[in-house]
C-alpha cells in the first residue's frame, strides 16, 4: 500500500516547469493506474485541468494526486495491449507541451487578474475553474464594466512590462507573517507564487517565467454570481484564437452588408428596426385577414371551425375571441396541413373548451391544455377528423 507519510511522488513541474521529457521509476502499476516516483505532469488540483501526454508510449487519458502520490491513468492505442509494468522499472514520459503552456498561461493571467482586483476593490476570489477552453473567476464582490476594464487594463500593464514569476515554500512563522491570497488558512509549507507588485497568492500550479509570456488577457463574460460575479477569462493563444475568429466574422458580416467594421452594428440595429416594424404591420394584416373570414362566419348557434396553413397565435388567438362571440358552440383556429399536423386554439362562451381539447388528446393523442374560456395545442390528424370531430361534439 502506497504510504506517503515515507514517500511521496516528486513534483518535477515544481522545480521546473519547463520540464517537457523525464525518466522516472515505477511504484506501483494497476489497471492503467501508474504512480511514479516522480513526475512532470500536472495533475488534476486546485481548480486546473491536468496535463496530457505520453507515458509507456501510452496516452494519458488523466492525472490525480492522492494522499501524496500522482497517479496517472493510461490509455493504449486502439488495438494495443496495456504496457507490462513492475515496480522498479524505468519509463519515459512526455507532457503536451502546447496544453501545458497554454494552461501556465492562463493560470499566470487569472493571478494578475484575481490581485489587481483585490488591490483595486478588495474582491476575494473565491472560486476558479481552468479548463481546455476558458477560465472562471468567482469574486465575493460584484464589479461594473467599467471597472472591469480597468482591471483587464492593468493586467495588460503587466505583460508589456514583462515582470518576473518567484515561486518561495513558506513555513512556520514565514507562512504566518507573509501576505498573499489564500482561500484556505495555511501556516506551514506553503507554495506561494508572486508577481512582484502585482500578486503573490498560494498555489500548486505551474506558471510562466515572465508575464510577457501570457500574451494579453481578455475578460470574455461577465455574470452576476450569487452576491459577487463569476468572470470569465482568456490569455495567449486562447485569446487570440477568439480575436481572430471575432475579426474574422466581423469583416464577413461587413463585407455582406456592404459596410465599413465600424459601420457593421448601426446597419444591424437599423435592419433589426425595420425587420420589427415589418412584423408589425404583418400581425396587423393577418388579423385584419382573419377577421375577415370571422365576419363571413354566422352568428347564432352551433360550433365554427376555421383551419389557415400559417398564422401567427396572435391573430388565431384574436380570430377565437371575436368568433366566441358570434357563436354559442366551441370556435376553433387551426393551423398547419394534414401532413405537418396542426396547431390549434378552441374557446367556448359560456362552456368548457377543456371538453374538446381532452376529446383531441383521447382520439389522436393531441398535447395541450388551458383554461374552460379558452385552450390550446398540437395534434397529428387529418383536417376532415377535426371537422367530424366537431360536428360529433355539438354545442
Amino acid at each position: 500500500m502506497l504510504d506517503a507519510s515515507t514517500v511521496a511522488t516528486k513534483k518535477i513541474y515544481y522545480d521546473d516547469p519547463y520540464a517537457v521529457t523525464f525518466v522516472a521509476r515505477v511504484v506501483s502499476f494497476e489497471d492503467g493506474d501508474l504512480v511514479l516516483d516522480q513526475t512532470a505532469f500536472f495533475p488534476e488540483e486546485g481548480g486546473q485541468n491536468p496535463d496530457r501526454g505520453i507515458l509507456a508510449d501510452c496516452s494519458v487519458a488523466d492525472v490525480k494526486i492522492k494522499k501524496g502520490f500522482i497517479h496517472h491513468y493510461l490509455k493504449p492505442s486502439e488495438g494495443e495491449a496495456m504496457p507490462d509494468l513492475k515496480e522498479g522499472d524505468l519509463v519515459t514520459g512526455t507532457i503536451d507541451w502546447d496544453h501545458r503552456f497554454s494552461n501556465m498561461q492562463q493560470h499566470s493571467g487569472e493571478h494578475l487578474f484575481s490581485g489587481i482586483a483585490h488591490t483595486l476593490y478588495g474582491c476575494e476570489n473565491v472560486g476558479f475553474h481552468l479548463s481546455d477552453k476558458e477560465v472562471t473567476v468567482d469574486f465575493d464582490r460584484f464589479l461594473t464594466d467599467e471597472e472591469l476594464l480597468l482591471i483587464e487594463q492593468r493586467v495588460n500593464e503587466a505583460i508589456a512590462h514583462n515582470v518576473e514569476s518567484r515561486v518561495e515554500i513558506l513555513n512556520g512563522r514565514e507562512a504566518e507573517e507573509a501576505e498573499y491570497r489564500s482561500k484556505l488558512a495555511l501556516t506551514k509549507d506553503v507554495r506561494v507564487v508572486s508577481f512582484p507588485g502585482y500578486d503573490a497568492c498560494a498555489c500548486c500550479a505551474p506558471h510562466v517565467k515572465r508575464t510577457g509570456e501570457i500574451g494579453l488577457l481578455k475578460v470574455v463574460r461577465a455574470i452576476k454570481w450569487r452576491t459577487g460575479i463569476r468572470v470569465t477569462l482568456l490569455c495567449g493563444g486562447r485569446a487570440m484564437a477568439l480575436f481572430d475568429r471575432d475579426h474574422e466574422i466581423l469583416t464577413r458580416t461587413a463585407q455582406y452588408l456592404t459596410t465599413s467594421v465600424e459601420g457593421v452594428y448601426g446597419q444591424v440595429v437599423k435592419m433589426k428596426e425595420e425587420l420589427a416594424a415589418l412584423k408589425a404591420q404583418l400581425r396587423a394584416q393577418a388579423i385584419l385577414s382573419m377577421r375577415r373570414k370571422v365576419a363571413a362566419v354566422e352568428s347564432g348557434g352551433g360550433n365554427a371551425v376555421i383551419f389557415e396553413t400559417e398564422v401567427e397565435t396572435e391573430a388565431a388567438r384574436d380570430a377565437v375571441n371575436v368568433l366566441v362571440e358570434k357563436k354559442s358552440g366551441y370556435c376553433g383556429v387551426f393551423i398547419g396541413t394534414d401532413g405537418t399536423g396542426y396547431r390549434y386554439i378552441i374557446g367556448k362562451r359560456g362552456g368548457d373548451a377543456r371538453v374538446l381539447n381532452n376529446l383531441l388528446k383521447t382520439r389522436f393523442g393531441a398535447r395541450g391544455g388551458g383554461q374552460a374560456a379558452m385552450v390550446q395545442g398540437s395534434v397529428s390528424c387529418t383536417g376532415d377528423e377535426v371537422r367530424a370531430l366537431f360536428e360529433e361534439i355539438g354545442e
